[in-house]
């Protein structure tokens, strides 16, 4: 019998909890450790749609995700927020809710090297290593790799096409694109870090207006793809893993989920 307590010790494999940052919340935010496990979701938030996914979906017992259910103390759980509202369908149905957050972002393998992935860099490396894990592999929150030089334009249509994003929000440094970091998820304050790495361009998200403006006093391309499209790849990530892992188990990444931003 597979538990919810071994799925959670196999993910903190994959992204151990020393990685994550001190402000975050990760682990088994909702459950019991010792529910048995046959169907696990996996998606990138733990909202009420993906909740009632996971209950519709022939009652799956564990929910996995890279946002946190509960991210700021909660002062009560009840029906009149969302967080409440997921914790109180979650536990009436049984179902565990188990993230890796920050950890996941910089584990090797994570958020940042499936974004990289994505968008076909390489000789990918972590840049300024916070440390080393088990295994010897440096880990760290940003990517950085190599394309073959093309113009920022066929770039972009690059990040478009392959993240599934339907607009992109950027700022031309006023150079092609060679050397790219990534930083899926809000990492515009790394603009600086970037640049110092000899980055040419950087691919993150949640841009703040001053931090385009640095980027291009910088002469360093900006790329804001979207919080969602930058780290939803890794749900494709930890699904694989799970499925290697726990082959008695079935595991479907959410076939609903998506981005609630529009463009017009």
């Amino acid at each position: 019998m597979t538990t919810v307590q071994d799925v959670l010790e196999f993910l903190q494999t994959l992204a151990p909890q020393y990685m994550k940052m001190d402000w975050d919340n990760v682990g088994l935010l909702c459950g019991r450790p010792d529910r048995e496990v046959r169907r696990i979701l996996v998606a990138l938030d733990p909202f009420e749609a993906v909740c009632r996914e996971a209950a519709d979906w022939q009652g799956a017992e564990l929910l996995v995700t890279h946002h946190p259910l509960i991210f700021q103390p909660l002062p009560s759980v009840t029906d009149g927020t969302s967080a409440g509202r997921c914790i109180l369908f979650l536990a009436a149905r049984g179902i565990a809710a188990v993230n890796a957050h920050t950890n996941l972002d910089c584990a090797p393998g994570g958020v940042n090297d499936c974004l990289a992935h994505v968008l076909g860099l390489e000789q990918v490396e972590v840049l300024h290593p916070s440390g080393t894990d088990g295994r010897g592999r440096p880990w760290g929150l940003l990517r950085a790799g190599r394309t073959e030089p093309v113009s920022l334009q066929e770039f972009l249509n690059r990040v478009k096409n392959r993240l599934g994003c339907p607009g992109v929000r950027y700022v031309s440094g006023g150079r092609e694109v060679c050397r790219v970091a990534v930083g899926g998820g809000a990492c515009g304050d790394c603009v600086q870090e970037a640049h110092a790495a000899g980055c040419d361009t950087f691919v993150t998200a949640d841009v703040k207006y001053n931090q385009f403006w640095d980027a291009k006093d910088l002469g360093i391309n900006l790329v804001d793809a979207g919080h969602f499209w930058t780290e939803n790849p890794v749900c494709l990530y930890l699904a694989d893993k799970l499925r290697a892992a726990f082959p008695e188990i079935v595991v479907k990444v959410s076939e609903n989920h998506t981005d609630c931003i529009r463009f017009c």
